[in-house]
C-alpha cells in the first residue's frame, strides 16, 4: 500500500515539475518570463491597465463577473 502511494507521489512530482513555465504564466503576476509574443502583449496591456486604473485585467474581469452573478442571483430570487 505504501509503495503505491509513493509511486503516485513520485509520478505527480515528475509531471508537475515539467510545467514550471506554465506555472509562471498562470501565477497571477503581471510580469512573466516567456518568449511568447502573445504573453508579452498581454503583460504590456496589463501594465498599462494597472497604470491607468490601478486594477489588473484579471481584477476587471472578476469585478464584472461578480456584478453579473449578483444581478442573476437577484433575478432568480425575485
Amino acid at each position: 500500500m505504501i509503495k503505491l502511494k509513493l509511486t503516485i507521489l513520485f509520478m505527480v512530482f515528475i509531471i508537475v515539475s515539467g510545467c514550471t513555465e506554465f506555472a509562471l504564466l498562470m501565477s497571477g503576476s503581471s510580469i512573466a518570463i516567456s518568449q511568447n509574443a502573445y504573453v508579452k502583449v498581454y503583460n504590456g496591456m496589463d501594465v498599462l491597465t494597472i497604470m491607468h486604473s490601478e486594477k489588473s485585467i484579471k481584477k476587471h474581469i472578476y469585478d464584472k463577473g461578480k456584478k453579473h452573478v449578483q444581478t442573476l442571483t437577484r433575478i432568480v430570487n425575485d
